[in-house]
């Protein structure tokens, strides 16, 4: 018969990104607390990458390691996407910036000076 796994009590890195995940679950905006949040899931990460490496561990907890991985990934997208976002009155702004560019760029007529081989009659 195969031998059983039994899994270690979760450790304190994997407590903390389990609380802070769920903290961020229900903050709707990206404020500087989230920021703060998702620094620490991330520190969390590392910090148990590093624990279950010098436990030589590692594979043996790669389910754990896609979970948080996952979690700490679309976290990471929430943000960036949050991080340039355009409100509504910016992008009308950049709007207008553009089409003021498109007619300007068109409007303006080839006046380039080409030599008149003729002398002047004065």
């Amino acid at each position: 018969m195969g031998a059983v796994y039994h899994p270690e009590p979760r450790s304190v890195a994997a407590r903390t990104l389990s609380r802070i995940w769920c903290m961020m679950e229900s903050e709707p905006t990206y404020g500087d607390r989230r920021k703060r949040d998702l620094e620490e899931m991330l520190r969390g990460l590392a910090a148990r990458i590093l624990e279950l490496d010098a436990k030589g561990a590692l594979l043996e907890h790669a389910g754990e390691l896609t979970r948080i991985i996952g979690d700490v990934r679309s976290e990471l997208f929430h943000y960036e996407v949050r991080a340039t976002y355009d409100t509504p009155e910016v992008a009308e702004s950049r709007r207008i910036v553009e089409e003021a560019k498109d007619q300007t760029e068109s409007d303006w007529e080839n006046n380039e000076w080409e030599r008149d081989d003729e002398e002047p009659t004065w």
